[in-house]
């Protein structure tokens, strides 16, 4: 018995040292492709969840640059169903290079009637607003 213990406590420190080895993290990865495109980057309207997507469609955009050099933005949302529907908008406003110049809306209210358009405006905060992503996702 007295034999018996020491072996058996050597097998288990033995079994711990080698799982907490196989645990080493082997160094710098490079970042995974994303499943979905990047249509935030790219496009100037994103709907943001399956239900917005079946429900709602932008019929039209239109940019305005204001005296003072700021972007506005007007975007007509459409409801395509026949039903009542809640959503909410708001306005990433990027540079020429598609970064964000840190000027976003908050989310705002679109009560969209059954089959009816409703213009939603938003307005740059500075000049240095070149190019935009509309955002639309579901009223929680």
């Amino acid at each position: 018995m007295k034999r018996a213990f020491p072996l058996l406590l050597a097998a288990g420190s033995l079994v711990l040292l080698a799982a907490g080895c196989s645990t080493y993290d082997k160094g710098p990865y490079l970042p995974q492709t994303s499943k979905t495109p990047a249509y935030e980057s790219k496009e100037p309207v994103i709907l943001m969840d399956p239900a917005v997507r079946r429900s709602v469609t932008c019929s039209g955009l239109q940019e305005r640059t204001l005296p003072d050099g700021r972007l506005e933005i007007v975007a007509h949302l459409r409801n395509r169903e026949n039903r009542r529907i809640e959503v909410q908008a708001n306005c990433v406003f990027k540079d020429q290079n598609a970064f964000s110049t840190g000027d976003e809306t908050p989310f705002v209210m679109v009560i969209l009637t059954e089959n009816g358009t409703e213009d939603v405006k938003f307005t740059s905060m500075n000049n240095l607003a070149k190019k935009y992503t509309i955002r639309v996702r579901q009223a929680r």
